[in-house]
């Protein structure tokens, strides 16, 4: 019954074994990590995973009185737009094409050609739409009259609001059939 001395306690019990202790500890610490690197790591996979499912929300802006629109052919106006990203607040402008027919309705189109994204300018004298840089041709109502632009001219949602034109900007892909926006 002679135990050897490393075994026995000072009254000759013998000492209850520390691994479950040592086990418990380990696992604690390993539990612990896991949390602490998950809790680190979400916002980094947010930012880079975040975006692909992130639709920016589109919001109406301010373009202009509706009575300063004059009716008849299209008219280029521009407006501020307050394009916001998180904390960062930045003020763009941008551009549209108004036409105001007669009859008091309003169409708005992106002035960036859906062939590869040129500014489309109009000109008065052939009542047509052209883009400097291919050649593509739209007529007033934006179908293509020739070049090689794939679709009419992208139209913009808008509506008046106590008199005011209000439009949301949007971007759409260029060089496709469909209107697909960015």
């Amino acid at each position: 019954m002679n135990q050897p001395a490393d075994e026995q306690g000072h009254d000759g019990l013998r000492m209850p074994e520390r691994s479950g202790r040592r086990t418990f500890l380990q696992w604690a610490v390993g539990v612990l990590t896991v949390m602490i690197s998950g809790v680190l790591a979400w916002p980094l996979v947010g930012n880079l995973v975040g975006p692909i499912y992130r639709k920016a929300r589109l919001r109406y802006s301010k373009v202009k009185p509706l009575e300063q629109i004059p009716q008849g052919g299209p008219v280029l106006v521009a407006f501020p737009y307050i394009k916001e990203d998180a904390y960062l607040r930045e003020v763009q402008e941008h551009e549209v094409w108004v036409v105001r027919h007669p009859s008091g309705e309003l169409v708005v189109f992106s002035p960036i050609c859906p062939h590869l994204g040129c500014r489309v300018q109009w000109h008065k004298g052939l009542q047509q739409f052209i883009c400097p840089c291919h050649g593509s041709v739209f007529a007033a109502s934006g179908q293509v009259l020739g070049g090689p632009a794939p679709r009419p001219l992208d139209t913009l949602p808008h509506k008046v609001q106590n008199g005011v034109l209000m439009v949301e900007w949007e971007r759409f892909k260029t060089g496709v059939a469909q209107k697909t926006r960015i």
